[in-house]
Parts: structure tokens; C-alpha cells; sequence
């Protein structure tokens, strides 16, 4: 560049000194100046060739470059790209592991609660164990309980140290309790009754401990108060022997029973439900009775809901007032004669006995559709009523054979309690029986007085519709009944609609 800039410059000083030469120098030496100006200008072009070639390779050259140098940039942008997607990736993992920190940290907190927690109750169960271990026991477990407990009160242990010693511990307790299972024996120190420190092996069967000394004395292992030995006491007659024998052999038949008489509580205690029937004293056959005679009434009623759910037709209603608002009276009579619904068969009966009285044929309708329903009803209600009096009369009774007992002979007090039983199951069995019913009871009711509403709400929109134009339109004069009403029961109140039925209705 600097030598294209020098020649340009070569160029320019020679033509601005070329006029003023001309002009100065005389003819005789203008031939020598065109010489000079020629091969100055030959010079010069050859100096400007040179220099267009030297531009024309420069730029040349720098074409050549300026693609890979595009390049090059082109991929330092792209890395820069790259670079910054992940700073951004890097930055999501900074977050994410700054809020998993912060999980981590309230995760270890919580795990720490649940270990301090947990340390606590193994704690307790440390100093609860060594108050429930059977005597001589402690001879076996008093080292680890010791080593348990002074492993929570140790500052020098890691909580992980304190929570091994606890747990080596409670893995030993439940070894002991496999251990248990059908008797354990081991070897210990007892004291006699005089006092003599005794060498032997204690077989734990269940509650009892025995023990048997090296000696060859024998007996049932009791707590001695201020001493980790427990006293042994002899057994009268042939039971200290066998009781050697026992522990001796680890087998054997045990002369005495180790729960202590609660075998045989749980033996008596155990009853079933026809045991404590029977305990219940002759009252409880009527009540049961009862019970049976409610069941089947509400079974009864149920299915019977159940079917005339199932008849309902809410369609056949509506059809019904369509031909009665229509006019259509006997075409009404004949979809009611073929309806199962129990509201449908109510209208087209009093609808068809219409000529007598409307209102009487719809109230004797309605009545006799909901006497179906209450049917059963009074006896489950008397039997709500029964059963707790029959309770009550159960727990007269049994009172009465326990104050018969008292006023007599004292020496048989199981007499005595089984009238109070008495008393009290017949009661529980009235009161239940009671309850039992009740539900259904209120559940039928219910029920009845939706269906009596809606006889009703349908019985008076026949009404409304007979009033209106087309029941007028279609209603025939009025004719005199051929004979009064009767006056006898329900089925014979309305005897002379029945006679109106054979009669032709009015209406089309």
C-alpha cells in the first residue's frame, strides 16, 4: 500500500512540474524535455502497472482470507452460542442444586426428628423392659440394659454409635421373645429361704419362673425386694421334685398352671352368641320371635317397594291427563285398566266411578292404594314397642332369681351373677332388636307419605282438568245412584261405585 501511495505521488509531482518546464525551457530543449517527460511517464505507468498488479494480488489475497476469517467468525459466534446455553444450563443446575439443598437440609431435619423420635422410645422401652422381665431374668439382660442405658446418657457417642447400642439391644429382646416361645432355660443365682446363695438353672414357662439348684433343691422363683436374686420357695409334696425334674430335662408335665388361672378365665369368659341366648333366660324367646317376625315384615314391605318402583311410568301419567284434557275419558279408563302404575290405577278407578261422586271415588282410590302400602306397618311398630318391654321384663325377672339367691343361700354367688347376666342381656337384646327395627320403621313411613302425596297432588290436578272446558264438555248429565251407599266396613264403604263400574262412562 505505501508503494501504490509513493508512485501516485511520483505521478502527480511530474505532471505539475511537466507545464511549467514546457513553458520555461526554449525550444532547443524541449526536445530533450519531452525525452525526459516520456520516459518519466513510461516510469511512471510502468510503476502504476506494478502497483495495479501489487493491488489486484493484495486484493486477491484478501478475498482468499476474508472467507475463512468469515468462518472462523462465524464459528466463534456459534461458540459463543454454544457458551452461553450452557452458562444457562450450568446457572438451571446452580438453582436446581440450591433448592435440592434446601430439600436436602429440611429431608435431614426431619430424618433427625425421626431418629431423636425414635432414640427416645427405644429409650423408653430400655426402662420399661427391665421392669417387665420375669424374675431371674435380669441375671441374663441386666449387662445389656445397663449398656443401653448408659449409651444415651454417654456425650462421647455419635448419635449413630447411640442408635447401634439401642437397636443391638431391641434386637436382642425380640430374640428373646423366639426364644420364649414353649420356655426358656438358663443358668443363674437364687437365694433359699434361709438365705443360702444357690447355684442352679431357671426355666421360664409362660408367667412362672422355676428354678432348680446344682444341689438338687427345687421351687418357684419369686421377686426379692433390694436384689437382683430371686428367692426360691419350695413346693410342698411330690410337685418339688417334679418341678427338678422339669427343669432338669427341659421336658416334662408341669404340676401347677403358669397363667395363673387366666387359662381358665379366658375358658369361661369365652361365649357365643347362642350361649349367651340361652343366658338370657326364657324371656328371650319371645323376643326372638319377634326379631323374626320383624325381619320378615320389613323384608315384606321392601321387595313390595321395590315392585311398585319398578310399575312406575311416569310416561302412562302423562299420556292418562293428555286424553282426560283432551276429553278422552274412556280412552283414559282403558290406559288405566292397562297400567300397573299405582298412581294411573287410582285415577282411572275413580275416573271410571266418576258418575257417583268423583271426590268419593278418588278419597276410596287413595285409601285403598295406601292400605296396601301400610300394610305390615302396625306390626313392625308393635314390635318396636314389645321388644324393649320384653327387655324390661327379661331384667325384672332375672333381678328377681338373683334376689331369690340372696335371700337363701349365699355359698353359690355364680347364681347371683347369672341372674344379673340374665337381666342385663335381655335388656341388650330388647333395646337392639328395637333399634334394628326402627330404622326400616321410619324408612317405610317415608316412603308411604311420598306416595300418599303424590295420590293426593295427582287426585286434584283430575280435578282441575274435569273442571276445565273439555271435562264439562265431556261430562254427562247426572244421574240419580240406584241405591244409598252401604254402611259397612272399608271394603263395603264404596260398594256402590262398584256398582257404577258396570255402568257405560261418559265421555269418549
Amino acid at each position: 500500500m505505501r508503494r501504490i501511495a509513493a508512485t501516485i505521488i511520483v505521478l502527480a509531482s511530474a505532471l505539475a512540474i511537466a507545464p511549467s518546464a514546457v513553458a520555461q525551457a526554449p525550444d532547443s530543449q524541449q526536445a530533450a524535455g519531452d525525452a525526459a517527460m516520456g520516459k518519466v511517464a513510461r516510469n511512471a505507468e510502468s510503476e502504476l502497472n506494478k502497483t495495479i498488479a501489487d493491488l489486484n494480488a493484495m486484493r486477491a489475497q484478501i478475498a482468499s482470507e476474508k472467507l475463512p476469517m468469515s468462518q472462523q467468525l462465524t464459528a466463534l459466534e456459534e461458540e459463543v452460542v454454544a457458551l452461553r446455553k450452557e452458562e444457562q444450563r450450568v446457572q438451571r443446575l446452580v438453582d436446581a442444586g440450591a433448592l435440592e439443598i434446601g430439600t436436602m437440609q429440611a429431608e435431614i431435619k426431619s430424618r433427625q426428628d425421626e431418629l431423636s423420635y425414635v432414640s427416645s422410645l427405644l429409650d423408653e422401652y430400655v426402662r420399661t423392659f427391665e421392669t417387665k422381665i420375669a424374675v431371674g431374668e435380669l441375671q441374663v439382660y441386666g449387662e445389656p440394659i445397663v449398656a443401653a442405658k448408659q449409651a444415651v446418657e454417654n456425650k462421647t457417642l455419635t448419635p449413630s454409635e447411640k442408635f447401634g447400642a439401642q437397636t443391638t439391644f431391641a434386637a436382642l429382646t425380640i430374640k428373646r421373645i423366639a426364644e420364649a416361645l414353649g420356655g426358656v432355660r438358663f443358668a443363674g443365682v437364687g437365694v433359699d429361704m434361709l438365705g443360702t446363695v444357690l447355684n442352679g438353672q431357671f426355666a421360664m414357662i409362660g408367667p412362672v419362673t422355676l428354678f432348680r439348684a446344682d444341689s438338687g433343691e427345687s421351687g418357684v422363683a419369686v421377686p426379692q425386694v433390694g436384689s437382683a436374686n430371686p428367692l426360691i420357695r419350695p413346693l410342698d409334696g411330690d410337685l418339688g421334685p417334679a418341678l427338678g425334674t422339669l427343669v432338669a430335662s427341659g421336658s416334662g408335665t408341669l404340676p401347677l398352671d403358669p397363667s395363673r388361672g387366666g387359662a381358665l378365665k379366658a375358658l369361661v369368659a369365652k361365649a357365643s352368641l347362642v350361649h349367651i341366648f340361652i343366658k338370657g333366660g326364657p324371656i328371650m324367646w319371645p323376643m326372638l320371635a319377634a326379631s323374626v317376625i320383624g325381619l320378615a315384615v320389613v323384608l315384606e314391605r321392601v321387595f313390595f317397594l321395590l315392585n311398585e318402583q319398578r310399575k312406575r311410568s311416569p310416561k302412562t301419567v302423562m299420556k292418562f291427563f293428555g286424553e282426560v284434557t283432551k276429553g278422552n275419558l274412556q280412552a283414559a279408563i282403558d290406559i288405566a285398566n292397562g297400567s300397573k302404575d299405582a298412581i294411573v290405577k287410582t285415577l282411572g278407578f275413580a275416573l271410571e266411578h266418576r258418575d257417583q261422586s268423583l271426590s268419593h271415588a278418588l278419597t276410596y282410590a287413595e285409601t285403598r292404594t295406601i292400605k296396601r302400602y301400610k300394610r305390615g306397618i302396625a306390626v313392625l311398630d308393635t314390635v318396636i314397642t314389645l321388644a324393649p318391654l320384653l327387655g324390661l321384663l327379661g331384667t325384672v325377672t332375672g333381678m328377681m332369681g338373683s334376689f331369690a339367691v340372696i335371700g337363701g343361700d349365699l355359698s353359690s354367688p355364680g347364681a347371683i351373677t347369672g341372674g344379673i347376666a340374665e337381666a342385663l342381656i335381655a335388656t341388650a337384646f330388647g333395646l337392639i332388636i328395637a333399634i334394628i327395627c326402627l330404622i326400616p320403621f321410619n324408612y317405610l313411613n317415608n316412603r308411604i307419605e311420598q306416595v300418599e302425596t303424590e295420590l293426593l297432588a295427582a287426585g286434584e290436578q283430575l280435578k282441575l282438568t274435569l273442571e276445565g272446558p273439555a271435562g264439562r264438555a265431556a261430562r254427562p248429565a247426572p244421574e240419580p245412584p240406584s241405591a244409598p251407599p252401604s254402611t259397612g266396613g272399608d271394603d263395603d264403604a264404596f260398594d256402590f261405585l262398584d256398582g257404577a263400574a258396570s255402568a257405560p262412562a261418559g265421555g269418549s
